[in-house]
């Protein structure tokens, strides 16, 4: 007999402490109850588990919905055979929890969004495909939820009506919110609009806000240049299908922001302009402030470079210490997330992968699926060049999270990243990964700096490069500053990058 449990819905609510009755299956007090069965009184809790348990049932051996239990043996049996009330759906004719009146919740959605999303609908082919991907939700429940406020339906009608044309260009136009851009992701997600590098598109809209905020011609017009000539052509440039910008957006947006903040300081401090600078108005200003000062320098380099003012230079930032932590504080980070219950298990694995690998938090949230490979000799990961062996007991907890990821039960299902985030097509946002650890108390740069040190002690320069997706140089530097044994090691030739 194979039964079946919703890991996730094992348990659902908060439970119910106080009142004079109690489940007649948990045999907790509660004030109240969500359906009286023939054993008893039965409580939310236990109900949505009964709900979600399918399998053979142990009286008649068909494979069906088992909410029941039985008396002896406590083995879950089906409705019939527990004296149970019809639990068909009105509609569909399935066993499922009756959402509304006799209709399950899979065909409650389904009839609410005929009526949003065909009525007058413009594009009748993209809003029946939008109103089957929506209804096809593992979980359509949460679909429900999400349709409740006001706002969301008049969305959907307005998109199936036209009033909000079905392109980026219509979204764009509506005042941003998560509301738009959880729908924009389910549209891309699901083919409906095609891709496009959202942090790119953040970044225009970013931009043109930003430039607009500077009345001052004479600063505007050389921080524009900079702005739109460098950073963004370069970011558009390599934009690609599938890949995110969100790094190189990132730093665009530091550069341009300290850009126009040493130009207004040049104007309100030294009533001067650009084509005015000195080189010593360039070390005054970065002396007399923080060290972000120093994203001045690529501005500079871009002058120098197009003429438009020569003579300004600015070093590279040199870090004052190189965070690391100890051997032993890895290894004990290392002990906790693979068998403590410090987090939830994505950011375990993050975790782990971290202080294993030496991945950056921006790479290890952009792994899909298909970086993972599952063959007789064991699992691996694709970082670089070529895999990288998963040792257990951490392979045995990958395997486990592939096989049951979060963020799938609704719009989001078939997602192709390792981490899903709950936008649909989506993964996980590098900064939630890296709040969620640092509120452990691991340093993202710190564990880097201690995995790839110790990984190239052990291993060639130039091949741990090559496992982990880093640079030669980035992993020669590691080397050095080590003395590691391999650091002189010439390994096979390659070409210069």
């Amino acid at each position: 007999m194979v039964i079946e449990v919703n890991p996730r819905n094992t348990v659902q609510g908060r439970p119910r402490t106080s009142g004079g009755r109690v489940c007649a299956r948990c045999y907790r007090a509660a004030a109240q109850f969500r359906i009286r069965w023939p054993e008893g009184s039965i409580c939310g809790i236990c109900f949505h588990k009964a709900m979600r348990t399918h399998g053979n049932c142990a009286h008649c051996g068909t494979d069906r919905l088992l909410p029941g239990i039985d008396e002896l043996s406590a083995a879950p049996i089906c409705a019939p055979c527990a004296g149970i009330p019809s639990i068909i759906c009105a509609s569909c004719g399935s066993e499922a929890e009756h959402y509304r009146r006799d209709h399950c919740a899979r065909c409650c959605v389904r009839s609410d969004l005929q009526a949003l999303l065909l009525d007058q609908a413009k594009e009748p082919d993209a809003m029946r495909r939008l109103l089957d991907v929506l209804a096809a939700a593992e979980r359509p429940e949460s679909v429900l939820t999400w349709m409740r406020p006001q706002e969301v339906r008049d969305l959907l009608r307005q998109l199936a009506t036209g009033t909000i044309p079905l392109s980026h260009e219509g979204l764009d136009a509506e005042p941003r919110s998560n509301r738009i851009e959880h729908m924009r992701s389910i549209l891309e997600a699901h083919e409906l609009l095609p891709q496009r590098d959202h942090h790119l598109a953040l970044f225009e809209r970013w931009l043109t806000a930003k430039l607009g905020a500077v009345d001052d011609p004479k600063i505007r017009q050389p921080a524009e240049q900079f702005a739109r000539w460098h950073h963004l052509a370069r970011i558009r440039r390599a934009s690609r299908p599938g890949t995110g910008s969100r790094g190189p957006v990132h730093g665009a947006k530091q550069e341009i922001t300290e850009t126009i903040r040493f130009l207004i300081w040049l104007r309100d401090t030294h009533h001067r302009y650009l084509q005015d600078c000195s080189q010593l108005d360039v070390e005054s200003y970065v002396a007399d402030g923080p060290s972000t000062r120093m994203n001045l320098r690529t501005f500079l380099v871009w002058c120098n470079q197009t003429g438009t003012k020569t003579g300004l230079t600015l070093p590279h930032r040199q870090a004052r210490r190189q965070p690391r932590l100890t051997q032993q504080e890895r290894l004990n980070w290392i002990r906790e997330l693979l068998t403590g219950d410090s987090e939830s298990l994505p950011y375990r694995i993050t975790g782990t992968l971290l202080l294993l690998y030496a991945q950056p938090i921006t790479r290890l949230v952009t792994l899909r699926t298909d970086d993972l490979s599952i063959t007789p000799d064991g699992p691996s990961l694709t970082f670089g060049t070529d895999p990288v062996p998963i040792p257990e007991p951490f392979a045995q907890m990958l395997i486990s999270h592939v096989q049951d990821r979060p963020n799938q039960r609704g719009a989001n299902h078939a997602s192709p990243w390792l981490f899903p985030s709950t936008r649909a097509g989506r993964h996980l946002h590098p900064n939630t990964v890296h709040m969620r650890l640092r509120a452990l108390g691991i340093s993202n740069l710190a564990a880097r700096n201690r995995a790839i040190q110790d990984l190239v002690m052990e291993i060639p320069a130039q091949i741990v490069a090559d496992l982990l997706g880093y640079s030669d140089a980035v992993t020669n530097k590691h080397a050095q500053a080590i003395a590691a044994p391999h650091a002189q090691y010439i390994g096979v030739s390659r070409e210069p990058e």
